[in-house]
């Protein structure tokens, strides 16, 4: 089945009491057992929900995985996955990390004794020289944010299997539709499904794809023990979702495209961040691994004066400056004082992300008016 067939109709099934197309929102907290443990295979809802059900199924499809499982937001997905580890593991990351993630990393597991290396994963030696027998997780990001540096998974899964510990890759830039990390090896896939795969600014959530059934076993066990799972409207909205990602996917990376080569022309652009340009230092990891490039961009402007990227930033009329990305709408952000504020100054600078840094997500406008929205905020 082909991945436009699968966003339509995988994972979903017409309701068996009225035949309705639509996977309806089970508003219910509990359920009626027949009698003690005799029940319909859902007893309460923060284990169970018949439209969580659906659209977990959904994602475990299009990510070409075996289970899926929702959460109240990405970064609580993420929590799931660090709380498979005990003290004493470590984990090895990259140095272009989501400032979420970070924070999570460092405020708060590290107080619970795991360690974490953050490294320029492009470089798999770099990766090799921090593994070792404390390794419990390699967690990466690709294309990451918001440098969108791009990972080689493939040679990330294989130090994972040589270590014998876990990798999970946070595919939300590329979505399943661009890329799928369970086939080139990876342990477990996530997604702030707040970004594409809800595609309309509407919903928070998060989720995780695995293969491995002991390993969903442990997952689940968090997730309802923990409790962060979302409800059945939210889930409702984003199988909604789902079911254009294809056809949105195409039109991000279309508009993409059309503007990261704008841009890299643009007297006043210096750097342009896009995976999809030859000049991007990954583009051959891109090109192997990935089926298009998205319509994430990011760049800086010629000379180190802040005051007109704030300009720009606060310059455009489609272009909405606001946090969270992958909406139908144009969004702009300002990474340095924004999504990775948590990151400290010195940390940030000396990866790579400048002071001036923008990035852009781009929506699935007509890209002539995009383009001259950046014309006249640049000029």
């Amino acid at each position: 089945m082909k991945f436009g067939t699968k966003a339509i109709h995988a994972g979903v099934e017409p309701d068996p009491a009225t035949g309705a197309i639509m996977t309806p929102i089970y508003q219910t907290s509990t359920y009626v057992q027949a009698s003690p443990g005799d029940h319909k295979g859902y007893e309460y809802s923060r284990t169970h929900n018949p439209t969580r059900t659906a659209l977990q199924n959904a994602l475990a499809a299009l990510e070409n995985g075996r289970h899926g499982l929702c959460f109240a937001t990405g970064m609580a997905s993420i929590d799931a996955v660090i709380k498979l580890l005990k003290p004493g593991d470590e984990v090895v990351s990259t140095n272009d990390l989501y400032g979420g993630t970070y924070r999570l990393f460092t405020k708060i597991f590290e107080g619970f004794g795991i360690t974490f290396h953050f490294v320029d994963m492009s470089d798999l030696e770099q990766v090799k020289a921090k593994v070792n027998g404390r390794t419990k997780l390699i967690w990466a990001e690709t294309p990451t944010n918001p440098l969108l540096r791009i990972i080689d998974i493939a040679g990330l899964a294989s130090i994972a299997k040589q270590q014998g510990c876990l990798l999970g890759v946070d595919n939300t830039f590329a979505t399943p539709y661009l890329q799928n990390p369970l086939d080139l090896g990876a342990d477990l896939v996530m997604h702030s499904v707040t970004k594409y795969l809800g595609g309309h600014s509407d919903v928070v959530m998060g989720a995780l794809i695995v293969t491995d059934d002991a390993l969903a076993e442990r997952l689940a066990f968090i997730q309802n023990s923990s409790g962060a799972t979302p409800g059945p409207q939210d889930c409702f909205l984003v199988l909604r979702g789902l079911k254009t990602l294809h056809l949105r996917m195409q039109r991000h990376c279309e508009n993409g495209e059309a503007i990261a080569r704008w841009l890299a022309e643009h007297p006043k652009v210096d750097k342009v961040y896009w995976p999809g340009l030859k000049t991007h230092v990954n583009h051959a990891i891109a090109a192997r691994q990935m089926r298009g490039f998205g319509g994430m961009i990011s760049f800086t402007l010629k000379g180190d004066a802040m005051a007109d990227a704030t300009r720009v930033l606060s310059s455009t009329k489609l272009f909405t400056l606001a946090e969270s990305l992958g909406g139908v709408e144009s969004l702009l952000g300002h990474p340095a004082s924004m999504t990775h504020a948590s990151i400290p100054r010195e940390e940030r600078l000396a990866n790579g992300l400048a002071d001036t840094l923008i990035r852009l997500s781009v929506g699935v406008e007509d890209v002539e008016d995009l383009i001259a929205d950046l014309e006249q905020a640049l000029s």
